[in-house]
């Protein structure tokens, strides 16, 4: 095991269980990583000495003054492991590198009329060797993780090379670290639970409203993607009308009724309030009865609403679903509070970061 480079990467449940504590509650004393975790002090104290040695915590500032003896809070360190991820959407690639405490170091992107596989495999080789090479700790990068949807051949004919390409295989052959692939929502619901800077219960679904909409499940803190890697699918969820939620909630049917595409960031969104209002209206009605829905199904307190959309939309749209759910018929449901989202354009890269991390840092070696 020694003379293996990727060592640096077998940490024990208890290793992991530590990190994933101070990931989700920012930094900790060690008395209170052995409360929370039921380990002794001593053994605590143990396993944060290798973490430190080993480059994945940061010891703090003693703390004076208190009830008790000093303490010393441990932080993540940025530098203890990086990961790629690899974010393909309609119209928009996107390659970042994500540090230890999701942090994006470095960002590339390219915009197509749509995407190909040789388009994005070329941008992806060209981009990782780019990154690699400007790296001097190249070696603590951990892995790639590619969100994606699923299915693009049913985008149209255009998309038709799509059909059985293995994505994953062909960027892992000239890799020396693994490639994980994931579902596009699915990932952007992974990047709440793992980098959000929200306080979340251990059970919540997330709406994510971008070309087309999408959602994910938590439960027991843990993302669920089910046996055929399609569950929290919520923009498939049919709808009143015959209709399902990508039909009304994504940005592609706002750009329909503008007769032109948005630019892939806020500050090109310009929409007039003639059209983005009853938009906005419109798929908060739907949103509404997909997030009471699965409330009814999964007993969940929180829906997220989060997207690929400016602030100030979101909030609109956050704002006007809980108008809307209020007017749902509830009998015999507790309906979910409506809470908006922290990461916005960035959740689905790096929610494709969090696919290595969860991997070889989460306990259990996976969000699912």
């Amino acid at each position: 095991m020694l003379n293996d480079p990727r060592h640096w990467l077998d940490l024990s449940q208890n290793e992991r269980q530590i990190l994933s504590l101070i990931r989700r509650r920012g930094p900790l004393p060690r008395a209170a990583l052995a409360q929370a975790t039921s380990l002794s002090p001593q053994a605590i104290t143990n396993l944060t000495r290798k973490l430190i040695q080993n480059g994945f915590l940061d010891e703090g500032a003693v703390v004076r003054g208190k009830v008790g003896q000093p303490s010393t809070p441990l932080s993540l360190a940025p530098e203890g492991a990086l990961f790629l991820g690899l974010k393909l959407g309609r119209r928009l690639v996107e390659l970042a590198l994500v540090d230890f405490t999701g942090t994006i170091r470095i960002h590339r992107q390219e915009i197509y009329p749509h995407p190909t596989p040789d388009r994005i495999i070329t941008f992806a080789r060209h981009g990782i060797a780019t990154i690699l090479a400007s790296l001097p700790q190249a070696d603590r990068i951990a892995g790639l993780g590619v969100a994606t949807p699923f299915r693009l051949w049913d985008w149209g004919a255009e998309m038709a090379d799509w059909h059985g390409f293995d994505l994953a295989a062909r960027l892992g052959s000239d890799l020396a670290f693994p490639v994980f692939l994931e579902n596009d929502a699915s990932t952007a619901c992974a990047a709440e639970l793992i980098f959000g800077k929200l306080s979340l219960p251990r059970d919540f679904a997330h709406l994510y409203v971008a070309h087309f909409a999408g959602g994910g499940v938590v439960l027991d803190g843990r993302l669920r993607i089910g046996p055929r890697r399609n569950a929290g699918a919520l923009g498939s969820m049919p709808i009143p009308g015959g209709r399902q939620l990508l039909d009304v909630a994504s940005v592609s049917t706002l750009e329909s009724r503008l007769g032109h595409s948005l630019p892939p960031d806020d500050s090109g969104w310009q929409v007039h309030p003639d059209i983005e209002t009853p938009w906005i209206a419109e798929s908060a009605e739907a949103l509404a009865f997909v997030a009471l829905s699965a409330t009814a199904l999964l007993d969940i307190p929180v829906v997220l609403i989060d997207g690929a959309i400016p602030t100030a939309t979101r909030r609109a749209l956050a704002d006007a679903t809980r108008t809307a759910l209020a007017r749902l018929p509830a009998a015999g449901i507790d309906r979910p509070q409506i809470v908006e989202g922290s990461l916005a354009r960035s959740a689905r890269i790096l929610g494709a970061a969090a696919l290595p991390l969860a991997h070889f840092f989460e306990p259990g070696g996976t969000l699912a």
